[in-house]
């Protein structure tokens, strides 16, 4: 790890503290493993960045994530609200990338949340990677500290999320960065309406394929096509309904198959019962015929 540097600003506008961290990375291209900035303090908490260089796990994609860290106040109820946006700079100290801020509440139980920045492949032809060196900015700005009550939700990407789903949306959002970013429809109900619909419909999708109707594959499909005409991106969730139609039809076939051959063996073994049967039959019928007489047999 490089040089790093901490400022904080006062917001005028909000009259929040703003926390401006930056640090630089050395021979970037080495990098194949998750690693971690120095820690740095903001709004009364320690923060860190976390890096993911991994090309092959995240499409390709530069990933950072702002995590809190966990000192012993950090306990099972503790949260803070914050704001935050990671910046690219190249060595002069010109911008090359500004991520959209993004507001996340942070606790115990979600000390994580980050996003994608530039595709590796790209890093070198915006000038960010100068001698092999890769600088980054991150700012933070606390907007709310207290104590979780059971009722808060949870920004994710736009979407309000309440604690029960966060791990399941976050996940989504992980595996399938461009998920919303078409999303045709404002208002904060017909979002978290859209985003329970999906969440149900990726839940259905769950059971085995054979436990599927013909009418409930028909309703999927329905939900998945006013899902694709919301504006969510979704060909990897028809390519998994278009493969559980095919298990189903599959499984189908071939229970049929099982049932045939089971009225095969059913059908061998009357034959061979009966083969025994003339089998016992012929056998006592040579045992008498290499019987010899009696006297009183011929007689």
């Amino acid at each position: 790890m490089g040089n790093q540097m901490q400022n904080s600003i006062s917001d005028k506008g909000n009259h929040e503290l703003l926390t401006i961290f930056t640090f630089e990375i050395n021979n970037f291209s080495e990098k194949k493993a998750s690693f971690m900035s120095p820690t740095f303090l903001g709004g009364g908490s320690e923060w860190y960045v976390q890096v993911q260089p991994n090309e092959k796990d995240f499409g390709g994609y530069l990933r950072l994530y702002l995590c809190v860290q966990k000192p012993k106040s950090l306990l099972t109820g503790w949260r803070t609200r914050a704001s935050y946006r990671f910046v690219l700079l190249n060595q002069s100290g010109k911008e090359l990338y500004r991520a959209a801020e993004t507001s996340s509440l942070f606790c115990a139980q979600f000390r994580t949340w980050g996003d994608r920045t530039l595709p590796l492949s790209k890093l070198k032809e915006e000038g960010c990677l100068e001698n092999n060196k890769l600088i980054i900015r991150v700012e933070v700005k606390v907007t709310e500290e207290g104590y979780v009550t059971g009722k808060e939700t949870f920004e994710i990407k736009g979407f309000e999320v309440p604690s029960t789903q966060v791990t399941s949306v976050s996940q989504l959002f992980m595996k399938h960065p461009d998920l919303a970013t078409d999303f045709k429809l404002n208002g904060e109900c017909l979002k978290t309406a859209y985003m329970n619909l999906l969440l149900s419909l990726i839940e259905t999708l769950q059971r085995p394929p054979l436990s599927f109707s013909d009418s409930e594959l028909s309703k999927a499909n329905s939900t998945l096509s006013e899902l694709t005409e919301a504006g969510f991106k979704l060909d990897w969730l028809k390519g998994k309904l278009e493969e559980i139609s095919l298990k189903r039809k599959n499984a189908i076939d071939d229970g049929s198959r099982v049932k045939e051959v089971k009225k095969r063996i059913n059908n061998l073994k009357v034959t061979l019962s009966d083969l025994k049967v003339e089998l016992e039959f012929e056998k006592a019928r040579s045992a008498a015929a290499n019987q010899p007489l009696s006297f009183d047999d011929i007689v």
